[in-house]
């Protein structure tokens, strides 16, 4: 059974840093395209950042030199390292996988949620001004 947990949030200042986890178990790790989404309040989820089965990287526009995903194949964990933080990433974090090997986008989202059969339960990041 594909479990999927998160971990590493919390509440920061702008300007400031966290790194969110995401350790997966139940299936073959590192072979199908991963993602990390987010969800304010009344807002669609949105894909922020993808990892494919060959490590190539997709970052939404508003998270670009700020964010970084990457994964430890032998922890079987994901990660997104988040810098510069603003108010405005305050949602909540999701971790997901797909069953495609390279990630692609969805209709007006980075990554197509139709692809991601898995999901964590989330965690929550706040940033404050």
């Amino acid at each position: 059974q594909v479990q999927l947990v998160e971990s590493g949030g919390g509440s920061v200042q702008a300007g400031g840093s966290l790194r969110l986890s995401c350790a997966a178990s139940g299936y073959t790790y590192g072979s199908y395209c991963m993602g990390w989404f987010r969800q304010a309040p009344g807002k669609e989820r949105e894909g922020v950042a993808g990892i494919g089965g060959d490590g190539s990287t997709t970052y939404a526009d508003s998270v670009k030199g700020r964010f970084t995903i990457s994964q430890d194949n032998a922890k079987n964990t994901l990660y997104l390292q988040m810098n510069s933080l603003k108010p405005e990433d305050t949602a909540m974090y999701y971790c997901a996988e797909s069953e495609i090997f390279y990630c692609r986008g969805g209709l007006d989202n980075l990554l197509a949620l139709a692809d991601f059969s898995y999901w964590g339960q989330g965690t929550q990041v706040t940033v404050s001004s």
